[in-house]
């Protein structure tokens, strides 16, 4: 698996000190607010279990489940829900937690679905932000990692289902996803 990684573009050591550091600074920015906190599976788990271990206040949690992209590299653009949430959200302060931000088109869907439930809030963080591709008007209130336009995999984000498990986040071999 580590030989289809062309190089490592963010160390574990670097996320572990990024996500620590977000998780302070949401701790700080909802201490007085109801803050729900919902993981866009698969690729946020691993981010989201890390991050809600370092916010330091209450807060819930829940899932949902989309899909924009199948088994490419470029999204759909149709965003189908496979799981919705489970918490009703009247009165909640809601993050999103996602993997990245890339084209917009999946964050924007849930957002405007999610805000038609009428939560206080709703705001966006992000592991890693993209924002050469973005495709909509989105931006992510908090991002750890801004990156460049390349196809990348691990600590959550995976190609076709594989490479989720890498601690770091690693760029994929061109000759592995062009055919």
């Amino acid at each position: 698996m580590k030989d289809d990684i062309e190089r490592v573009l963010v160390t574990e050591k670097e996320i572990a000190k990024a996500v620590e550091k977000l998780g302070a600074q949401i701790s700080e920015d909802y201490k007085d607010k109801n803050l729900l906190l919902v993981s866009v599976l698969k690729g946020s788990v691993v981010f989201m279990a890390d991050l809600m271990r370092a916010i330091t206040i209450r807060c819930k949690i829940d899932f949902m489940s989309v899909s924009s992209y199948g088994a490419g590299v470029n999204t759909s653009g149709a965003v189908k829900i496979i799981k919705d949430l489970d918490i009703p959200l009247e009165d909640y302060d809601i993050l999103i937690v996602e993997d990245i931000l890339d084209s917009g088109i999946t964050l924007s869907y849930i957002r405007e679905l999610l805000s038609q439930r009428k939560p206080a809030s709703i705001k966006i963080a992000t592991l890693l932000d993209k924002p050469e591709r973005r495709r909509v008007d989105i931006k992510a209130d908090y991002s750890c990692f801004h990156i460049p336009d390349e196809f990348v995999v691990g600590y959550g984000l995976d190609y076709a289902e594989v490479y989720r498990n890498l601690p770091y986040i690693g760029v994929v071999k061109r000759e592995l996803y062009e055919g």
